[in-house]
């Protein structure tokens, strides 16, 4: 798999039926190795990892439903209280972080709700807070690390 702008990390392998599997520490499976699930493994680690995150407080690829349309988030972080601190969209590396990405964690934010939003492809990375009094957001050179 193509080197990501993350730090390195240690991952467990296997191989099935269906081809090369990496191991989820949230979800406590292995899950078949597609370019966004490298992506996805990535960004959990960095967040478990560098920023401090508890797994504990972890939701990955989940359902939603948004305007009566189910739709799968990719990653979630919520707070003690059980209001959600980040909200996740991860991308495969090929594919440009453009507009619709942004509109998509929009989109899914109208439903949750959280402080902090990320979208990357592994190689850009973009982070917001948001400011609902305001009913606006503010772009962050990186996302805080998680204080309990």
């Amino acid at each position: 798999m193509q080197a990501l702008n993350f730090p390195k990390y240690q991952f467990r392998f296997k191989h099935s039926e269906q081809g090369i599997k990496i191991f989820d520490i949230i979800r406590k499976k292995f899950v078949v190795l597609q370019p966004e699930e490298w992506v996805r493994q990535h960004v959990i680690h960095f967040l478990v990892s560098t920023k401090s995150y508890p797994k504990s407080l972890m939701n990955v690829e989940k359902l939603l439903v948004v305007n009566n349309l189910t739709k799968r988030y990719d990653i979630v972080v919520y707070n003690a209280d059980g209001s959600i601190h980040l909200l996740v969209e991860c991308k495969a590396p090929n594919i440009a972080i453009t507009q619709q990405a942004f509109d998509q964690i929009a989109i899914y934010n109208q439903s949750l709700g959280a402080t902090y939003l990320m979208v990357t492809n592994g190689l850009d990375h973009y982070y917001c807070q948001m400011d609902y009094n305001r009913e606006k957001y503010m772009f962050l050179k990186e996302i805080p690390d998680f204080s309990r």
